[in-house]
């Protein structure tokens, strides 16, 4: 067997490593983060969530402050490295396609999509544009249905699909796809869930004559993992819980700390504003809310279509941006369920080493696929 990790091709691109850095907002992987990444040998992503939430003008303009914060970040990641570097977007972003179009102008050379089907192609590219604009487009998704959804839209109204699709299970961090009932249900286990999704490409990489890579996302915390992953017919991973205890991440070292500080009892489900359950690390800022606090402000951008400020304990966006900065008192972080396991702070070079030996080594350990659902 191999011992030696695969390369990642998406389109036209290729990655050396077949590792995706997950999009973490609100500024935690930005281009400090993803252009370490890159220089690993892996995929690095800004999350455009929020991204200008620290700018001067953000609450006078918070679409002049986004955009300009995402070109700038974009600009510095591809001044960092020649890897490529992709843009994370949520499409439930009430400026989800303005980002997209700046993203596109700055030469992402990816473009992330999830929180909700990206059924709409960015206004800037016509139909032609987008058969033959050189950005991939990678859609996130958690089930082989939405997969057949996605495709049979792209492939009916742009006379394409997607370059690659991200299929992430119950155990990632942030807000989940899933009903809580479904986050302890077998059957929407990450194996149950790369499955559906092999078998739903599969009939477009017939049609449009094209590989069509599957990346695992949600779980994967080590060498060991990725090598099961791709037993199952996965291309690639997506990581991002790992990325945070790293050097370089674009969090301030206090949000880092909490991550090397959580125990499994500190990993909690809650009940997001934007009416998701996500997974985070229990501090008490989620005490408080849980316990009925509120925390009222004025919302300047609706940054989410489905948040109704007038009911909102709480200004999630705010209250990220106030974890990502260290005040922890005042937000809180999302973590995905192998958090507990994070015990330093490392450069991202140290990591990828880590994580290429645990593959290598791994090569002599039995591949099941149950140890896709869980890595205790």
């Amino acid at each position: 067997m191999n011992e030696r990790m695969k390369p990642l091709h998406i389109g036209g691109i290729e990655s050396p490593l077949p590792i995706v850095q997950g999009g973490m907002g609100v500024g935690i992987s930005l281009s400090g983060l993803a252009s370490a990444v890159g220089r690993a040998g892996g995929i690095g992503i800004i999350s455009a969530a929020g991204i200008g939430m620290l700018e001067d003008d953000f609450r006078t303009d918070f679409l002049r402050a986004n955009v300009r914060a995402l070109r700038r970040e974009i600009r510095a990641a591809k001044a960092a490295t020649d890897s490529p570097i992709g843009v994370n977007i949520m499409v439930a972003l009430s400026d989800s396609d303005n980002l997209m179009n700046v993203a596109i102008e700055e030469g992402a050379d990816l473009l992330f999509l999830g929180a909700g089907l990206p059924l709409k192609a960015p206004s800037k590219l016509s139909v032609e544009e987008l058969r033959t604009v050189r950005t991939a487009f990678v859609p996130i998704v958690s089930s082989g249905r939405a997969v057949q959804v996605l495709f049979r839209y792209w492939a009916k109204n742009y006379g394409r699909v997607p370059d690659a699709v991200v299929v992430e299970g119950p155990l990632a961090g942030g807000h989940l796809g899933f009903t809580r009932p479904q986050l302890d249900d077998p059957a929407f286990a990450l194996e149950n869930l790369l499955a559906g999704a092999l078998d739903a490409v599969s009939v477009y990489e017939k049609q449009f004559d094209r590989a069509i890579p599957v990346i695992a996302a949600g779980g994967i915390y080590t060498g060991a993992d990725i090598r099961r992953a791709l037993s199952l017919g996965a291309s690639g991973v997506q990581m991002a819980t790992r990325f945070v205890a790293t050097d370089e991440c674009d969090a301030a070292p206090a949000f880092k700390e909490a991550f090397v500080r959580c125990t499994e009892a500190d990993l909690t489900i809650i009940d997001s504003p934007v009416g998701l359950p996500g997974r985070a690390i229990r501090n008490r800022f989620l005490d408080d809310v849980a316990a009925g606090e509120r925390r009222p402000t004025r919302c300047v951008w609706q940054c989410l279509v489905t948040c109704n400020p007038a009911e909102s304990p709480y200004c999630i966006a705010q209250a990220l941006t106030h974890a990502k900065t260290g005040d922890l008192d005042d937000g809180f972080a999302f973590a995905g369920a192998n958090a507990h396991r994070v015990d330093a702070i490392v450069p991202v070079a140290e990591l990828i080493d880590e994580l290429r030996s645990g593959f290598a080594s791994s090569a002599r350990t039995p591949v099941g696929a149950a140890a896709v659902r869980e890595t205790p």
